[in-house]
């Protein structure tokens, strides 16, 4: 299985409509295989940058498949999954509020103690 993994293997992505397929190069299977070596499927946000662009790279050179079938094969093995789908429900994260004369006021304090 692995040997058909480092062959032929393609990376799922998870989308809102639907899972679609990249099939990425040699260099970029060895990479992904060991990638997900203890965990088949992956959130985008626990990736590191290098990684998040890797795979924002592939899916925007590439034209996702949405069926994971390669050259006449029943089914290519998948070498991992990655989760791109929004958070539905949750609102956006509040904008950060400047903090008003946090820094002077404490200063300010510090100089009237006896």
């Amino acid at each position: 299985m692995f040997l058909e993994k480092l062959a032929v293997g393609v990376v799922r992505v998870q989308t809102p409509i639907g899972p679609r397929y990249i099939m990425p190069s040699f260099l970029q299977r060895i990479y992904l295989l060991w990638v997900f070596r203890n965990f088949p499927i992956l959130p985008h946000a626990v990736l590191s940058v290098r990684q998040q662009q890797l795979i924002d790279r592939m899916c925007n050179d590439q034209s996702f498949a949405s069926s994971a079938y390669v050259d006449g094969m029943d089914e290519a093995p998948v070498i991992g999954t990655i989760e791109r789908r929004p958070a539905i429900g949750a609102p956006p994260p509040p904008e950060p509020r400047p903090v008003e004369g946090g820094s002077r006021g404490m200063a300010a304090e510090v100089r009237q103690r006896p």
